[in-house]
Parts: C-alpha cells; structure tokens; sequence
C-alpha cells in the first residue's frame, strides 16, 4: 500500500464530541473535554501516525451563530480550517437528532467542496436500532464519502473512522515527524489544562465565559514557574472561584499542576490570579493572549 498524508477538519455543531474524538485517536489528550459547549475554542492541529498514512486533523470550535468577538474569532478558526484539508468529518450526535445547526453545518461543506465522512458519535448512548433511523435522516444532505457509526468514549468503530480517513488522503510522504503533537505551544495547552479544571470544578456555578492568559511561563531547575489569570466578567463569578477560604481555587490549581507536570515532566509552581473584566469576550488584545487573534491560515 502506498503511503498517505494530509489534513481533515473535524466539524460539527457544539458538544458533539470532536475533542473526545480527537484525543482518541491520537491516543494522549490533545484537547480539554468537558460536557459544558464551546469548551474548544482554538483550532488545534493534532497528528495521528499511522502504518498507512499521517492523518492530521483539525479539531475545531462548535459551529454555531457568533454572538460576540470571540465567538467570531472561534468560527474564524473552524471555518479557514476548510480552506486547507483534503477532507472532512462531520461528527453528530445520535441523541440529538437533525436540527438547524445541523443545516448551517452541512451549507458550510457544501461550500467547501471537500470530501465528507459522516461520523455519528454517541452510540453507546443508544439502543442499536435506534441508530439506522439517524444515519437515513443524514443521509441526503450531501454526497458522504462514508457513514459510520461511532463512539468516541469506548471506541467503537473508531478504528474504521481512521482507515477511510486515511483513505481519502492524497500520496505522499508524513508531513511531520512522528513525535510530533501538535502546532500549539506548551502555553497553549498550559493554560487550557488551567480551564479544563476551572470548568470541572465550577459545574452550573459558573458560566462557561472564563478565560486563561499565561502571565509568564519561566524555565528553571529544579522547577518550572508559571503565572495565570482566570479572566471572569462579573464579581460573583470570582467569588465562586475563589471559594471560601481561597479553597476552590487551590483545588482547581492543584489538579491543574498535576497535569502540568505529567505534560511538561517537570515540577512547576502554578500561581492562579481571578481578574474580572467585563466583557473581557470582546477584547481584542485578550483574544490574541489566549490564541484567538486573526484566524491563521
């Protein structure tokens, strides 16, 4: 067989499960989860090797209707992602079901001429005779290279999703080294790993509209310091981080440093500062601090 390498943009409405997928399939977290929506906000490029093929994928923001500066940016990044793959894949919900999102989704590749696998993920989720109904509601919208049901959490045909993916792939040789992650920088995922607990911890207290800036980052032995500030829009807010006593915010870094040190294999000194700033989502220049600048080609 010959060898196969290029990009696939991983699209779909929000909380469909394209960052579970995609840390699947790497096989080391790439992207944070949570099951709050738009929890990915950057495009991130994640590399999955292969014997066949390099198979670079493009997780991407939950498309969705803007309604503020960084949700434009956000939809910038998903969007320009269709301008350079070879392919994408449309992951859905089974539960869901077809709704208008799923009609902006589907306008969107049709624009872009590329070649679409549709993944409907969740299946574990569903009783099995529950799943063809779904895949005959999709089926029609466009000219799907491949349907197939997944399910990102316990792998379920995950396997397969990969084969066809790769298949569609032009020849050539990888593209990247093999121990190469991604295009972010270790800051970028520093201060996601920072939101990640930020968004476990807090639950329903707290919006989903925080934000993490690196504030400096020092290399040194025997350890590592970093400073961040959680960004908030309103004073409640960062009394719930905070907690009483300080308590929620030393929880949320102390879990934070634990994954830092796994990511970075060293011992780090995390300082956490909660700054509110309201309409801190409309900042341009905290926007570039946390990566959403002018969508990068």
């Amino acid at each position: 067989m010959s060898f196969r390498s290029g990009f696939v943009s991983v699209v779909g409405r929000p909380n469909v499960g394209k960052s579970t997928l995609v840390n699947r399939l790497v096989g080391q977290k790439v992207s944070i989860v949570s099951d709050k929506p738009q929890t990915t906000r950057n495009r991130i490029l994640a590399v999955v090797n292969r014997p066949e093929g390099q198979l670079l994928l493009f997780d991407t923001p939950g498309l969705h209707k803007p309604l503020h500066r960084m949700n434009e940016r956000m939809m910038e990044e998903a969007l320009r992602s269709l301008d350079r793959v070879d392919a994408a894949l449309w992951l859905v919900d089974v539960a869901e079901g077809y709704g208008p999102a799923d009609r902006y989704v589907s306008e969107t590749l049709k624009r872009a001429g590329k070649p679409v696998v549709l993944g409907i993920n969740k299946i574990d989720a569903v009783a099995k005779p529950k799943i063809l109904p779904v895949i005959e509601n999709y089926r029609g919208l466009l000219d799907f290279a491949e349907i197939i049901p997944i399910s990102a959490l316990s792998g379920e045909n995950v396997e397969l999703l990969a084969t066809r993916l790769v298949a569609l792939l032009p020849e050539g040789p990888a593209l990247y080294p093999e121990d190469f992650l991604s295009d972010q920088p270790e800051r970028f995922f520093v201060a996601e790993m920072v939101r990640e607990k930020v968004l476990r911890f807090t639950r329903d207290e707290l919006p989903y509209s925080t934000g993490v800036v690196i504030d400096s980052f020092t290399e040194g032995e025997p350890v590592v310091r970093i400073e961040a500030t959680i960004f908030v829009e309103r004073d409640g807010h960062k009394g719930i981080l905070i907690g009483k006593r300080g308590e929620m915010l030393k929880r949320i870094g102390t879990s934070a440093r634990h994954d830092i040190e796994a990511f970075l294999g060293a011992k780090v000194f995390l300082g956490l500062f909660v700054k509110v700033r309201s309409g801190w989502r409309e900042d341009p220049r905290v926007l570039e601090q946390m990566g959403l600048g002018r969508a990068r080609g």
